[in-house]
């Protein structure tokens, strides 16, 4: 038998996928939120894919507000907006 790829669910659009094509933010238990590109900060974890909509459309939305349910830092969407590694 193969090995199990971890899925995650976009926030975004809401698609399961293999968790090393998603962007992953925490927000730790002290509220510190931050991208965690390890995928294996602790806290809560949201994920997005790394396509170009998505970015786009989280940004748009205030997606990480709702996934979080409090004020996301600007500097966390600049962020996003910012990646060099979209597909």
């Amino acid at each position: 038998m193969g090995e199990k790829i971890p899925l995650r669910m976009c926030i975004v659009c809401r698609q399961m996928k293999p968790k090393a094509e998603l962007l992953r933010v925490v927000k730790s238990a002290d509220g510190q939120i931050f991208e965690d590109s390890t995928f294996k900060a602790a806290g809560r974890g949201a994920y997005v894919c790394r396509q170009e909509e998505c970015l786009q459309k989280c940004i748009k939305t205030r997606a990480f507000n709702r996934a979080f349910k409090g004020q996301m830092p600007q500097e966390i969407y600049d962020t996003i907006k910012n990646r060099g590694e979209l597909i």
